[in-house]
């Protein structure tokens, strides 16, 4: 994967003292529409940071014209979960620093959660008028998987701050805005807890405005802090964890709390955070069991669940999810998107839910081991590969241990050692 000079410059900042935007744009442009028509973009003027999210924004399966169903967020529901998210808290720093400043100028400055919906947008009256065209509007889905290539979501899914510029976005219909965004962090886990953007025109994705974007973060990580040490216990709640990997019961995370999850309501709270445009019940009975489960069981086993889980945590028709939840498998598939293998082999703890059966389950957790597993074998680091063989979901694996094999010197004992093991594998499999 080519940057525009490679090895030069911050890759994060996509427009370069001395640049002209016109011949950039152009450039872009070319690229983004080899990339969608032909499956690689034409010359070499691609960041590698850009490349990498435009390549996890098609195999998501984002649309490139912009065709996008996934549920806006509004009303009392918004109002509810908005202010009663952290972010809330640095809004009064952020609307200081950068939304003050910010009418009549064409800049946007837009706050999200750690999923990428956005709970505020403000600035410039009829900049905010046209950005609605494109749904880039409170309430609106802006994650990755949800409109590709974009500030804030590329920020979020690579934990870093980032600008992307005119049609370096996925979908056209963002081409002709540039943006600067970077995540927000609780200040003792460490967890992502949003996002702060500023989108407008190409003056946006110059290095200044990424230096104060990263000013604005800090200060506003700041008063975290100092938010803490007032009230402790304030951060944290109002995004709950679902844990679903290894063998130990389910569990919702709530702060310092932690509830059992039967495996069913585990089952259901992970298919519909992987399906965040929501399921019917007749979809959510196929993916939960293979002779489909009727209306009247569905709905009893929402209620149920909406007793542990909160009602104001669940809507219906479709049945989604109202707010983040995040999860174990979540962090996973984040540190494989941002190619930290280690950290996703630290945090696989085990199978998805290993003695569910649902169809839906079955094919998340078989997707995710697939993904690990691809990611160990296209490193090829020893240490990791050493260390999935011989880890309960990896000792089996016999592809993994003839990779690791591979990286061995022939005339050493652990080579012998391995090779047993292969043979054994073999004799196991009928090879």
């Amino acid at each position: 994967m080519t940057g525009r000079v490679a090895g030069q410059g911050n890759p994060w900042v996509a427009v370069r003292p001395g640049d002209d935007v016109d011949v950039l744009a152009r450039k872009m442009s070319t690229a983004h529409r080899s990339f969608v028509e032909h499956e690689w973009p034409a010359g070499d003027s691609v960041r590698s940071v850009v490349l990498d999210s435009w390549m996890r924004s098609r195999t998501k399966g984002v649309d490139p014209n912009g065709r996008d169903e996934a549920p806006v967020l509004t009303g009392v529901e918004l109002e509810r979960y908005r202010n009663g998210h952290p972010m809330s808290i640095i809004r009064p720093v952020i609307r200081k620093l950068l939304v003050e400043d910010a009418a009549d100028t064409g800049l946007l400055v837009a706050i999200s959660d750690a999923e990428g919906r956005l709970l505020w947008v403000e600035g410039d009256t009829s900049a905010k008028d046209r950005a609605q065209t494109m749904n880039f509007a409170e309430g609106a889905d802006w994650s990755e998987e949800s409109k590709g290539t974009n500030a804030p979501g590329t920020a979020l899914a690579v934990d870093h701050c980032v600008q992307i510029f005119a049609a370096e976005h996925f979908t056209r219909t963002v081409h002709d805005w540039s943006c600067s965004a970077a995540p927000v962090h609780h200040p003792t886990s460490g967890h992502i807890l949003g996002a702060i953007d500023i989108t407008g025109g190409p003056r946006v994705a110059v290095p200044e405005v990424l230096s104060l974007i990263r000013a604005t973060v800090a200060a506003a990580e700041s008063e975290l802090r100092v938010h803490l040490m007032n009230s402790p216990k304030s951060l944290g709640e109002t995004a709950p964890r679902l844990e679903v990997l290894g063998s130990g019961r389910p569990g919702l995370v709530r702060g310092s709390g932690r509830t059992a999850l039967s495996q069913r309501h585990a089952e259901i709270l992970l298919l519909l955070a992987d399906h965040p445009e929501g399921l019917s019940s007749d979809h959510l009975a196929v993916l939960l069991d293979e002779q489909e489960l009727d209306s009247v069981t569905i709905r009893a086993e929402m209620s149920r669940l909406r007793k542990t889980f909160g009602s104001s945590g669940l809507a219906s028709r479709p049945y989604r999810l109202v707010g983040a939840l995040t999860s174990d498998v979540d962090d996973v598939r984040r540190a494989l998107d941002r190619g930290d293998v280690e950290a996703a082999l630290r945090i696989y703890a085990g199978p998805v839910l290993p003695g569910s059966v649902s169809p839906g389950i079955e094919e998340i957790r078989d997707e995710l081991r697939s993904r690990v597993q691809a990611a160990l074998l296209r490193v090829g680091d020893p240490m990791l590969l050493a260390q999935w063989t011989s880890s309960i979901h990896g000792r089996s694996d016999l592809v993994a241990w003839e990779a690791y094999r591979a990286t061995l010197s022939t005339d050493s004992a652990l080579y012998g050692q391995v090779s047993a093991r292969i043979d054994h594998l073999d004799r196991q499999l009928g090879m």
